[in-house]
């Protein structure tokens, strides 16, 4: 079994993505060896390093005009079309609208295509769009006020949708105006209400006018997906088939979805990219994602053959997926944390001090321990790979004399049965994770042990697939553990914001918005780092949420899968498919 490592490097502001083909002897996951030498028939491993540049305070700004390609990363094997990969997915997709689902949208990604996306080093490339708007080849123009901004996109010529139809600077426009719509049930409409006007000049051509500066476009509305104006006008977005089958212009598309069972996609001949040899693509016949939420039927299936490739592979498991023959564990980094959540509807948790006590109460180093050593302790919700990442940001330490001493002096007393209350309120809470996810269910269970030594008791209440997405998002919980991935340019007041989409809390905090309000709406990195650490710290002593740990993917992958590299952002790791090939 081969190991390759895609890894955050030490040294700042460089992050190094490393790549290890191992032969013969099996490492460690995670444990890259350097030019290790072998006896005998044994190749040496080989290893090469890329150097990824940090992302300004405007992702595209930093991005080049160089047409979408695959990042090659493994040897050249001869290519060539065929072959079906059956991915087992851990959460049962709830609608194949990428606007409308709550979870990533690995098998949304191979079917819709937006007008950039993020690479495997989280800079955007053009995907629909021939190039990626900045301020230097004119793509972005600010208001002379500079309150404004203007930005244009160029449209690839002869693309075509699914059903044969030309895809069009009409279709852009329309997608801003379905999603926007007051009436469409999205799980996000994040970059429609600061757009105030599109023009469409000519097919192939989109001038979005915002009413306001949008450091952010690029991760928002038109990344995620372009919309078929000629399917869906008129039609009713919510109730439309379009959610189960959606006509896109990706390399492949919908064939069949059993909802709750398996999503199969096919490839599109009438796909508009061409490999780097001339190749038409994409290679592969078909793509098969089976919804598997629990984490040990996927193993199994991993081990039968019946997957070929599992996209999060439990941290606590990942020794038994290396024993796999003919399966690769891919190690790479992501724009992801966990974190622990608080409801503000229950008195108890809206009282800081009890929110104190519980972060004083829990132990990083033990969930990282416990969950191999993959993920790493963290202080904020911002990954540190972030310029903006504030390594000052304050953080309650593990102390449970001191979580035990803010909760008496706060007047929640102990009682006999060894749960605190006050005024007639027990510290005894709902807590909730994504059932079957292994490594979730772990950390639960060392999170609920740590708290039941203050005195706070936490009752597991686990959902499934959509169950738990909904419980989330209207509140249904007390205490919730998670994870959130981010675009390469984040957007945190969807999570924290009032009235943020993402925030089920029922959190409010007048400072916080302003925070974000100034990270988020300018073009100035000075200004956006400013206020990224005003945020920063307002999280930190308001604890509306626990920053716990960093994330890591752990991706198995059948050996004859070529040319995939993790991308590390919610665009998830399906969003460049068009080159994978089996050898």
């Amino acid at each position: 079994m081969s190991i390759v490592s895609f890894e955050q490097g030490d040294e700042l502001p460089i992050r190094r993505v490393m790549v290890l083909l191992s032969r013969g002897d099996r490492t460690k996951t995670g444990n890259s060896r350097r030019g290790n030498s072998r006896k005998g028939n044994r190749q040496k491993d080989e290893i090469m390093t890329f150097k990824l540049t940090r992302r300004a305070a405007l992702q595209g700004m930093l991005a080049g005009t160089a047409a979408l390609t695959t990042m090659r990363a493994l040897p050249a094997w001869a290519q060539a079309k065929g072959g079906t990969l059956t991915v087992g997915l851990t959460y049962e997709i709830d609608t194949m609208n990428v606007y409308s689902t709550g979870f990533l949208g690995d098998a949304q990604a191979a079917v819709v295509e937006g007008l950039l996306a993020p690479g495997a080093d989280a800079k955007y490339v053009p995907v629909l769009a021939t190039e990626v708007p900045t301020i230097e080849n004119g793509g972005i123009v600010v208001s002379e006020d500079g309150k404004t901004m203007k930005v244009s996109y160029k449209l690839r010529p002869d693309v075509k949708w699914h059903d044969g139809e030309a895809f069009t600077s009409a279709d852009v426009k329309y997608t801003w105006e379905a999603v926007k719509d007051e009436k469409f049930i999205a799980e996000s409409k994040d970059g429609t209400a600061e757009v105030e006007s599109i023009d469409t000049p000519d097919d192939l051509t989109v001038i979005v006018n915002y009413n306001t500066i949008l450091p952010t476009f690029a991760s928002t509305l038109f990344t995620f997906g372009i919309l078929p104006k000629h399917v869906l006008e008129g039609t009713d977005l919510n109730t439309s088939s379009y959610n189960e089958t959606p006509i896109g212009t990706g390399p492949f598309k919908v064939a069949e979805f059993a909802r709750g069972q398996y999503v199969v996609v096919e490839r599109f001949d009438g796909y508009w990219a061409k490999a780097e040899n001339g190749d038409a693509l994409p290679y592969l016949d078909k793509i098969i994602f089976k919804m598997i939420p629990d984490t040990n039927t996927l193993l199994t299936q991993l081990k039968s053959g019946e997957v070929t490739m599992v996209v999060s592979t439990p941290y606590s498991q990942a020794s038994q997926v290396q024993g796999i023959a003919g399966i690769t564990i891919v190690k790479g980094p992501l724009l992801s944390w966990q974190h622990l959540d608080f409801n503000f509807k229950k008195p108890s948790l809206a009282d800081i001090k009890v929110r104190q006590a519980i972060a004083a109460g829990i132990d990083r180093a033990i969930l990282s321990k416990a969950q191999g050593g993959f993920p790493q302790p963290i202080s904020s919700p911002v990954v540190p790979v972030f310029d903006f990442y504030d390594p000052n940001t304050p953080v309650i330490a593990y102390d449970p004399a001191a979580a035990n001493k803010i909760l008496d002096d706060a007047g929640y007393a102990m009682g006999g049965d060894g749960v605190r209350a006050k005024d007639g309120e027990r510290l005894s809470y709902a807590f909730m994770v994504q059932s079957g996810r292994a490594d979730d269910e772990l950390a639960q269970q060392v999170i609920i042990a740590q708290l039941k030594a203050i005195g706070i008791e936490a009752t597991a209440n686990n959902q499934t697939g959509v169950a738990y997405r909904e419980a989330r998002y209207k509140g249904g919980y007390d205490l919730i553990y998670g994870r959130w991935i981010t675009s390469a340019d984040p957007v945190y007041s969807v999570f924290w914001g009032t009235g943020g989409a993402n925030n089920g809390q029922s959190y409010s905090n007048p400072a916080l918005d302003a925070a974000f309000q100034k990270f988020e709406n300018t073009l100035d990195p000075a200004i956006r780092k400013e206020g990224a650490a005003e945020f920063q710290k307002i999280l930190a002593d308001d604890l509306p949420t626990i920053s716990l740990t960093t994330n890591v993917s752990l991706i198995a992958v059948t050996d004859k899968l070529k040319n995939f590299v993790p991308n590390p952002t919610n665009m998830t790791n399906f969003v460049h498919t068009a080159e994978w090939y089996m050898a």
